[in-house]
């Protein structure tokens, strides 16, 4: 299963969904399902946008769980 860590990394940097929204000219809506882990599908220019915000690589912002 992958999961989604941006709240975890929100929360490190002590960031709210606004504040991403409005940094990364993503919709709120699209922050908040990858926040709340309900996304079902992602962007890669949605996970662009974040990595370059968040100054992370794609392996910090999602990883992948084995049951």
């Amino acid at each position: 299963m992958i999961k989604c860590r941006l709240s975890i990394l929100m929360g490190e940097r002590k960031l709210r969904v606004a504040d991403v929204a409005r940094e990364t000219g993503l919709s709120r809506s699209t922050v908040t399902s990858l926040y709340k882990e309900t996304a079902e599908r992602v962007d890669l220019n949605s996970i662009d946008a974040l990595c370059e915000f968040l100054d992370c690589e794609v392996g910090e912002l999602f990883v992948r769980e084995f049951s």
